[in-house]
């Protein structure tokens, strides 16, 4: 069983920074893929962000290349995701998600409850 905990949500004005963070119990944490999903409201849940079990691998979606980044540290259990030039259009609940292998795909099995990230025009 893994369990994941984000935190780092918030208020921000447009164009600000903020860092998130997912707490993974459990000692497979290293062995796996993690990734980002976000919810705006009113649309579907979509993929943000993923990095492979190593770190060495990234990939992101097309609308935050260039101003979201994606790491981890497996010595922690923690991932991250820092996100800069904020926009209202980034307004969403930030989901940590586990993949089921150690490289990059598009199966992931375990989902954090989220964190509200808000930014004000």
């Amino acid at each position: 069983q893994v369990q994941l905990v984000e935190s780092g949500g918030g208020l921000v004005q447009a164009g600000g920074s903020l860092r998130l963070s997912c707490a993974a119990s459990g000692r497979t944490f290293s062995s796996y893929a993690m990734g980002w999903f976000r919810q705006a409201p009113g649309k579907e849940r979509e993929f943000v962000a993923q990095i492979s079990w190593s770190g060495g691998n990234t990939r992101y979606a097309d609308s935050v290349k260039g101003r979201f980044t994606i790491s981890r540290d497996n010595a922690k259990n923690m991932l991250y995701l820092q996100i800069n030039s904020l926009s209202p259009e980034d307004t969403a609940v930030y989901y940590c998600v586990k993949g089921k292998i150690v490289g990059l795909s598009d199966e992931f099995d375990y989902w954090g409850q989220g964190t509200q990230v808000t930014v004000s025009s």
